[in-house]
Formats: structure tokens, sequence, C-alpha cells
């Protein structure tokens, strides 16, 4: 998704075009990983354009509110995140995508998912996460963000993090197989 087109008309005055560039030079630094974040909580590619076109109006219309206080990193993932979560609450539902759907990710980092598995229980095992615990896992296990960073993109504190990174790691484990004997003996 191209930003420039949606903002230019997002009822913006006449210096539509350089406001548009400033904005998407802010943005662009982040789109893959914005992308793929909104792409792995609503798994449809529809939904996640739809789901970036209203972050990324939403974060057009609140950057002047933005004045520093935080990162622009941090600020543009809670946007995203939190237009993941109205998309699906209006949904009403958790989409399973097939591993073979999923594209390759747009970041060039390897992705913990793919080298952890390249089978399909994974996707099936990510999809049946509640999508708070989901977003914890992607943010800091995918994303490599902080506690700290990704409880700011969500809406939590860090420790609330932790615990749902824990909890989401030990479903993890258990529906991939993956679970030691020694772990249950504590």
């Amino acid at each position: 998704i191209d930003v420039r087109p949606m903002v230019e008309r997002a009822d913006a005055p006449a210096t539509a075009a350089d406001e548009a560039e400033a904005f998407w030079s802010l943005v662009q630094p982040h789109d893959r990983g914005l992308r793929a974040l909104a792409y792995r909580l609503t798994g449809d590619r529809d939904l996640m354009d739809d789901v970036l076109q209203e972050a990324y109006l939403r974060a057009f219309r609140a950057l002047p509110s933005l004045r520093g206080r935080e990162a622009v990193g941090s600020w543009l993932y809670r946007i995203v995140y939190n237009a993941s979560m109205d998309q699906l609450r209006r949904r009403q539902r958790t989409p399973s995508v097939p591993l073979e759907d999923v594209p390759e990710r747009p970041d060039p980092r390897p992705d913990p998912g793919e080298v952890a598995a390249g089978r399909r229980d994974l996707a099936a095992a990510l999809d049946a996460l509640p999508p708070q615990m989901r977003a914890a896992v992607l943010l800091v296990d995918a994303e490599g963000l902080s506690y700290e960073e990704a409880g700011a993109i969500i809406g939590v504190p860090p420790g609330t993090v932790g615990s749902r990174l824990s909890r989401a790691r030990a479903v993890l484990r258990r529906a991939l197989g993956t679970e030691t004997e020694g772990a249950n003996e504590r």
C-alpha cells in the first residue's frame, strides 16, 4: 500500500503532497514490520490492506499530537495493533491461514517461527492463540521488541507482556509437541 494517495485525499490543505511525502518518510522505515504485524494478526491480505489504510490515516491525522514524546516506530506499531484489534473485533472471529498461504516475510531477518518449524501446525498453533497473546509473541519474538516497547504498543505493563509471552510459549510448546519432560516437574 502506498500511503501517499490516501493522505492526499484526507481533506488535507494545499500542501498535501509535501505533507504526504514527509509522513511517508516517517512511515517507510517501519512499513515492512507494520505490514507483517497487521498480516499476522488478521491472517488475510485484504484485511491487512484495510488495517494499514486505516492505521496510516489515523497516524497522519494524529501526527501533530506526537510531539516527539515517544518513538515514531512504537507509536506506529501501537496504531497498527489497535487498528488490527478493531478489525478483529468487527469480524468477531480468529482467521486460520494455512502455512503454505503465508507469504515470505518481507523483513530480511529470519522469522523465529520459520526457523522453529516449517510445519502447518505452527500456523494453526499461532492462530489458536488469543489475539492479545499472539500480538505479544509477534512483537517480542518475531519483531524483536523489548517487553517495554511491546507493552507500550498493546497498552499493558511490561510484566503483563511477559506473562502473556510465558503462557503463549507454553501453549505453543504443547501444541507443537516440543515441551520437555523436565519442564513439567518443577
